[in-house]
């Protein structure tokens, strides 16, 4: 096994031509370090004209599990990894806001009642219009979430899986927060 390859979620901007505003995206990504990973960036974004990273985080840990990676082989564990894109509104903002998150879970639906159960979902949550909702949806939807095996490179998914264990003690992932110029297509 390649030793220190590290899941990341890095969130890519641009303001692709034509555009008015700035536009994001989540990429999910293994390598050693996030540098390394800017041509699959680009590969995933192929027409966003320059992208910047606004944010990141090397995924060791999502609630009580450890994260690894390994060797891609057929992975019979109950805990997947989940990611969901909650939107939801404030009276009186001319803005939709996004709360974007992880969810270690044994189903799509254990994965719903727990993004059900976040800060985000309960105050974001104007009734008549304006509820907490999975992007593209109305309503909390299972149909929305998506397994982060499923959503990395293809390349990358047949090479690598993502493992999760039990972890020992409980530790938050550091967030790198803050503009990064990555610099032009490689």
């Amino acid at each position: 096994m390649e030793q220190n390859l590290k899941l990341y979620m890095v969130l890519l901007g641009c303001t692709p031509k034509g555009r008015l505003t700035e536009q994001h995206d989540i990429f999910f990504g293994i390598g050693t370090s996030v540098q390394e990973l800017v041509p699959q960036m680009y590969n995933f974004w192929p027409d966003g004209g320059q992208l910047h990273i606004d944010a990141w985080r090397e995924i060791t840990q999502v609630g009580d599990y450890a994260v690894s990676i390994a060797p891609h082989r057929e992975v019979q564990q109950e805990q997947k990894l989940f990611f969901i894109n909650l939107g939801g509104y404030k009276a009186g903002d001319f803005e939709e806001y996004h709360y974007k998150t992880l969810i270690a879970a044994n189903t799509m639906g254990e994965a719903v009642k727990a993004a059900k159960q976040s800060a985000f979902y309960k105050h974001y949550n104007l009734k008549g219009g304006g509820e907490s909702h999975v992007d593209d949806k109305f309503a909390l939807d299972a149909d929305d979430l998506h397994n982060v095996q499923d959503v990395l490179p293809e390349n990358v998914r047949r090479q690598y899986s993502i493992i999760l264990t039990q972890a020992t003690a409980k530790q938050e992932d550091e967030l790198h927060i803050g503009y990064t110029k990555i610099g032009k297509k490689p």
